[in-house]
């Protein structure tokens, strides 16, 4: 993925996820911890695990800055 996202890119990431994987793609963004998101949303770590990595298989991203990319380029 490269360092800057075109708009194509962004508008289909955004359909393509889920409502509660763009809740948990935004506290990562802002730094919490699995276990910190998973309070704040209701879940277990292993339901928050879940969502990124099918967040990551989604959109072919394989690190956490990248995530973090993805999310500030959606506006999360």
């Amino acid at each position: 993925m490269s360092l800057t996202l075109t708009m194509e890119r962004t508008e289909a990431s955004a359909t393509a996820l889920a409502p509660r994987e763009q809740e948990a793609l935004r506290y990562i963004a802002a730094g919490c911890t699995y276990v910190q998101t998973a309070r704040s949303m209701g879940l277990s770590r292993h339901t928050v695990d879940a969502y990124l990595r099918r967040i990551r298989a989604k959109l072919n991203i394989n690190t956490t800055a990248e995530m973090v990319r993805l999310a500030i380029s959606l506006g999360l």
